[in-house]
């Protein structure tokens, strides 16, 4: 009975899709949290002068959360979505407490631990439930709705955490809204979240009904999503870039931002404007990709993100900072929602959980390769202005290899067979 009332569609799940686009907003504040504020923490409270020191946070939160990542799209298949998101949530608890009272800097390195493993359980969980729920019509628009409600949860809590900072002081007032985004997170998931298996039974039962689904091993999974499919591949690649200037945006704007002058109230504003620009376009972005194809806005995604930091390289003044944080957001927009979407339009359903933990495997460890990069750099250059420049390139270079390798990837805009 239950089977038969499983609709595939946006407009079919509204209240548990919207509900889920809750639950991740309450996700991405929980980075929102550290974006602004947390490198001034390392400076002025821990006397950390290195860079690379300073993003060692950014470096283990990547690598726990790339790892999680490859993990929770298994483990929900084997122990159900909802099992894995309330789990994600009993990780996050100690977090916010943590970072508050922690004494030294390796106890916040030891929270970002945490945290990595808690945003790979939850954010992997609630983007396989919303691809789950609406089918294969709707996928590009699912993908930016769910991106736009976490990322313009990290601007928001970004922008408030700066506020608080510079009213109350750098600790622990900020952190206080973790427990908030903790607290609700968890009680949501465990209440009122439903599971949402059945819908993938339900999808390959009514669309891939005379296609035989391939037993495909995790091993086998990883080779296709990492090197053998040129276009699973070629998505990989692409998040691994995006993430990587993501951790420069994160752990190095806010020291150049601070060596232009800028105050904890500007940067705050600063560190919001590029996820909230983020968050707010991937709205339009990922129904966009319904339509026009996947390729083209990953290719231009990439190289408008490259403009951005360029920008930022470039100049010292809060307008010019704000408009290379403007450039990175939409350009970062293009690609986000596109990526996700891609996959879902790639694996096949059988399987499909498993590639989106590679995908995001590769590209959380995009935080980790951008922290030490930049940090490497900056150190070993003696500047910040030679790590902005260096990953501007590799950002640009990724857009190269999409469009070189990749095919599109969406059913209606592929090309008609010869013959």
């Amino acid at each position: 009975m239950q089977t038969a009332a499983i609709r595939l569609g946006l407009r079919e799940n509204l209240s548990q899709f919207s509900l889920l686009l809750l639950v991740n907003a309450f996700v991405g504040a929980m980075v929102g949290l550290e974006r602004s504020i947390l490198p001034a923490v390392a400076e002025r409270e821990f006397d950390i002068a290195a860079r690379s020191a300073i993003l060692s946070f950014i470096v283990v939160f990547g690598i726990s959360k790339a790892l999680t990542n490859y993990f929770a799209g298994r483990l929900s298949d084997r122990w159900g979505r909802k099992h894995v998101l309330v789990a994600g949530w009993l990780v996050a608890l100690p977090v916010p407490w943590i970072l508050m009272w922690a004494p030294t800097w390796n106890w916040i390195v030891a929270a970002n631990v945490l945290l990595g493993v808690s945003q790979g359980l939850t954010w992997s969980t609630t983007v396989i439930m919303k691809i789950d729920l609406v089918g294969p019509k709707q996928r590009g628009l699912a993908m930016g709705l769910n991106e736009f409600s976490g990322y313009f949860a990290v601007a928001g809590s970004a922008l408030a955490t700066g506020w608080m900072a510079a009213q109350y002081g750098l600790r622990p007032q900020p952190f206080y809204l973790g427990v908030v985004y903790t607290t609700l997170g968890l009680l949501l998931s465990a209440l009122v979240v439903r599971e949402t298996r059945h819908h993938v039974a339900h999808e390959m039962r009514a669309h891939h009904a005379g296609e035989p689904a391939p037993p495909l091993s995790q091993a086998e999974v990883f080779r296709r999503a990492s090197l053998i499919d040129r276009n699973l591949s070629s998505v990989s690649q692409a998040g691994l870039v995006n993430n990587l200037n993501d951790g420069l945006a994160w752990g190095l704007f806010p020291l150049v931002f601070a060596a232009a002058g800028m105050t904890l109230t500007q940067i705050g504003m600063l560190a919001a404007i590029y996820p909230a620009v983020w968050g707010i376009a991937q709205i339009g972005t990922g129904a966009l990709s319904d339509w026009v194809g996947r390729k083209q806005l990953i290719v231009w995604g990439m190289w408008v993100q490259a403009a951005g930091i360029a920008v930022t390289a470039m100049t010292s003044t809060f307008a010019g900072f704000a408009w290379g944080g403007v450039l990175l957001g939409v350009g970062t927009a293009m690609v986000y929602p596109t990526l996700l979407a891609a996959i879902g339009d790639v694996a096949y359903p059988a399987w499909r959980a498993s590639a989106v933990g590679v995908y995001r495997l590769w590209r959380d460890l995009g935080y980790a390769v951008g922290a030490l990069l930049a940090g490497i750099t900056a150190d070993v250059l003696g500047g910040l202005a030679a790590a902005v420049w260096l990953i501007a390139g590799i950002t640009f270079l990724s857009g190269v290899v999409a469009a070189v390798r990749m095919s599109e990837t969406l059913a209606s805009k592929k090309p008609a067979p010869v013959g």
